[in-house]
């Protein structure tokens, strides 16, 4: 079964095998993110990477200096693993995308926003468990 994997530096939207392995863009060649590990969205991406994805899109605002926001990384990895093919977890660094981190208004990290067809359905504010997050989400069973 083929999962839709959109490439992070043109947009495109590839069907990727998750058993194939280093599977790069049909498009520009790029490598694409598989195996469930984040991508990072930048000002520049953030309309084809989260805006446009076939997919739900958790994007996590977060900075490097920001304690809660390191606490949070692995279990997004972990989100991202247990669901991929399913959502794509995107992280945002605020410092460097400041256009975006306006845009969707975080004025307090980490910030988790929720999309759906491009549409934000869901805010999560601060330092979140696996199971809180799954359980705000709708995807816990």
């Amino acid at each position: 079964m083929s999962t839709p994997v959109r490439c992070p530096a043109c947009g495109v939207v590839n069907n990727v095998d998750p058993g194939r392995p280093g599977p790069r863009c049909g498009a520009c060649k790029a490598p694409l993110p598989v195996g469930g590990a984040p991508i990072t969205v930048t000002d520049a991406s953030y309309q084809a990477l989260v805006l446009s994805s076939p997919v739900p899109v958790l994007l996590d605002l977060w900075a490097p200096w920001c304690g809660p926001c390191r606490m949070v990384a692995p279990i997004l990895e972990q989100l991202a693993k247990k669901y991929n093919g399913k959502i794509t977890v995107a992280k945002l660094n605020v410092d460097e995308n400041p256009d975006t981190a306006q845009r969707l208004e975080a004025r307090s990290i980490p910030l988790m926003v929720y999309f759906k067809n491009g549409v934000p359905v869901q805010r999560l504010v601060g330092a979140m468990g696996l199971s809180e997050i799954e359980r705000s989400l709708g995807l816990s069973n």
